[in-house]
């Protein structure tokens, strides 16, 4: 087989859906010079005719085509036959080569990341086609738009059909039923814009490659015309790399019409320099670029089949051929069959490495066909068993959530049993939504009783809200309240509304009695707001030089705080504040703290005192026993431990660390002590 043999003709309509080139079943062999080509008339009024039949508009004919039309006697003569029967890794390589030739950016297809739009809910599905239309080119995106749009659909029909059974288990009429959400518009919204920009590409794009079809068989009349020209060789090889260089730059053509298109051209290419024999020189020098030139591709093809990343070595092949193909013309005779036969055997290497991916793909994808027939079993187990309370159900609508989400999330199954498996799944959650359904439908009995009950306890809240006798109605109106929480649920449209009205008239209630019993310690909370503005004034306060005169400050402090009194039970917290406040600002004083912690504790004992009541007093004496106590024990431990060291200098900095801890340990408990005396004095 040469380089320039008939290749696979690809799928020429122009179908919004594009489809990646995948391997195929089936193996077919043979030789590069065996080539088997029809009647060159009948070959390029194929690459004319389907252009003409599907418009109603003449097709544009050039002279140059009209000769091509006419000169059926000359073709005839063509001996070299092409067989349309190639090898299949080769021809996966040229559908997509062809697919690819309408657009140069059509290749941006194959960088696009392919994503598990099953596993994506519907608002995902939308976002992700959204991001298709701002970010791609339109032409590049219509497999993914193809999944995008299948996805979305099986599950709104799947949403569809549950709305519809609820609205019939409602009382409605099925004829009756419509329904959609905001997800659906936005979808219909981006697939109605995708629709027209991808009509409006194929338009514009259809013009441009008929007229690059007429372009290239005129281009191949002219070469044809050279065998006939009867001029300076030189002259004649100048022309013919003119039109080459033409064709090279003629621009894309119809997909259906590539091949055969290259083909002609490569043919009338190989007869001109069969041709050229009169001048070797200038064909031999051809002959050994293009050779070397294949070799570095073979090469980079031998490389490749070497890569264990299996598309980036697909879509580089790709490249390869394409320059093989559309770059590069023959090579002498006697390496024809040679550098193609090995080029074949590099391919081949990487399509059978894709073959075993794929076929390892297929393994994964019946396994993922494993994992959802058990999820569509484990919710049948839940639909079957049926549940005889809200609780129960609220459970086992979690549970097939769950299982919903990890049937999306299993990934694809292979392409045969795809509906089938989906559409078991849809019957196995359609059958728990029955039961479901049933089940709430049977309740709703129960929540219209429930609703009478509340609405019994409404009328009892707003008959008392207007009492004062808050000792005989406070706890009617709590019994009332925990009687509410008892009763259950109500129909949804009412349980907003009723508890609302029940919620106000209790409030209404309990907030006249806090009312009340506000009024009546109105003392305790004018004492808080004193409370208050004192400790302002506390935490501004500015330290003199003097730190007997600040004692003096903070005495009063507390003195003026003191005798303000009690404020409210629940706003008791600010007593802390400010003894925390105060314990800062004496920790900032510039004095012994040994002296200074006692003038403290003596600022403490002051608010404890109180001649009715002793047991906060009582509270503090036995805290401070306990602490002397704790602190006794410790120095003993610590002398105890200086008879590990008898034998040990008495400068050794470990004794000198304990002798040190002892010290200060007695220091405290000489404080404690004074502490201790001095709450004594507190009794007298």
């Amino acid at each position: 087989m040469s380089e320039n043999d008939t290749l696979q003709e690809a799928d020429g309509k122009k179908e919004v859906e594009s489809k990646e080139t995948t391997p195929k079943k089936k193996n077919t062999s043979n030789v590069e010079n065996e080539v088997e080509v029809k009647d060159e008339s009948e070959t390029i009024a194929e690459l004319k005719s389907e252009d003409s039949d599907n418009t109603e508009t003449s097709p544009v004919v050039t002279e140059n085509s009209k000769e091509v039309e006419n000169s059926s006697e000359e073709i005839s003569s063509i001996t070299q036959e092409t067989d349309t029967s190639k090898e299949e890794h080769v021809d996966e390589i040229d559908a997509s080569n062809a697919e690819d030739a309408e657009d140069e950016s059509n290749k941006e297809r194959h960088e696009l990341e392919d994503k598990d739009y099953h596993a994506m809910s519907m608002d995902q599905l939308v976002t992700e086609f959204n991001t298709l239309l701002q970010h791609h080119k339109i032409q590049t995106i219509s497999k993914h738009v193809n999944e995008i749009k299948s996805e979305f659909n099986a599950k709104f029909n799947a949403l569809l059909e549950e709305k519809k059974e609820e609205f019939v288990d409602d009382g409605g009429n099925a004829i009756d039923f419509y329904y959609t959400n905001d997800t659906k518009k936005l979808f219909n919204s981006l697939y109605k814009d995708y629709k027209q920009s991808i009509n409006a590409y194929y338009k514009e794009r259809e013009q441009n490659l008929k007229q690059n079809l007429e372009n290239r068989l005129s281009i191949i009349e002219q070469i044809k015309g050279l065998l006939t020209v009867e001029e300076n060789m030189s002259t004649t090889y100048k022309t013919f790399k003119d039109l080459q260089e033409q064709w090279r730059n003629a621009g894309p053509i119809p997909r259906d019409k590539y091949n055969n298109a290259w083909n002609t051209y490569h043919h009338h290419v190989e007869r001109f320099y069969d041709f050229l024999h009169l001048n070797n020189d200038l064909r031999d020098m051809d002959f050994k670029h293009n050779y070397d030139q294949k070799l570095k591709i073979i090469e980079r093809a031998e490389e490749l089949a070497k890569d264990d990343n299996i598309n980036r070595s697909f879509r580089e092949l790709q490249v390869l051929h394409k320059l093989w193909k559309e770059e590069l013309g023959p090579v002498a005779k006697e390496h024809r069959e040679e550098i193609w036969e090995r080029f074949s055997n590099a391919t081949k290497a990487i399509h059978d490495k894709r073959q075993a991916y794929y076929a390892d793909l297929d393994k994964a994808y019946e396994k993922n066909l494993e994992k959802k027939e058990e999820i569509i079993s484990k919710i049948e187990a839940i639909a079957d068993d049926k549940a005889n309370s809200h609780s129960a159900w609220q459970k086992k609508i979690k549970e097939i959530e769950a299982l919903r989400d990890a049937f999306f999330n299993a990934g694809k199954v292979p392409l045969k049993v795809n509906e089938a498996t989906w559409a078991k799944f849809k019957d196995a959650v359609r059958s728990f939504n029955r039961g479901k359904n049933k089940f709430y439908k049977e309740l709703k009995k129960e929540q219209y009783e429930n609703l009478k009950k509340k609405k019994d306890l409404i009328k009892i809240a707003e008959e008392h809200k207007d009492s004062e006798d808050f000792a005989k109605v406070t706890p009617l109106m709590k019994k009332i309240q925990s009687d509410w929480k008892k009763i259950g649920h109500v129909p949804r449209r009412d349980s907003d509304k009723i508890w609302k009205q029940f919620k106000a008239a209790c409030n209404h209630y309990f907030n006249n009695m806090h009312a009340a019993r506000k009024a009546k310690d109105q003392h305790l909370y004018e004492a808080f707001d004193k409370k208050v503005k004192l400790l302002d004034d506390l935490k501004g306060l500015e330290l003199t030089d003097d730190p007997m005169a600040d004692i003096k400050t903070l005495q009063s402090k507390i003195s003026e705080w003191k005798d303000i009194g009690f404020v409210p039970q629940n706003k008791r917290y600010i007593d802390g504040k400010f003894y925390k406040v105060i314990d800062e600002t004496f920790d900032k004083l510039k004095m012994d703290k040994s002296k200074l912690e006692m003038i403290k504790f003596e600022s403490k004992l002051e608010t404890l005192a109180n001649t009715e009541d002793t047991r906060l007093l009582d509270n503090e004496q036995n805290f401070i026993r306990k602490r002397i106590g704790e602190v006794k024990s410790e120095i003993t431990q610590l002398e105890n431990n200086l008879q590990f060291f008898s034998n040990v200098e008495s400068d050794n900095p470990l004794v000198k660390d304990v002798h040190k801890n002892i010290a200060n340990h007695k220091k405290e408990l000489d404080t404690w002590k004074a502490k201790l005396t001095k709450v004594r004095e507190m009794y007298n």
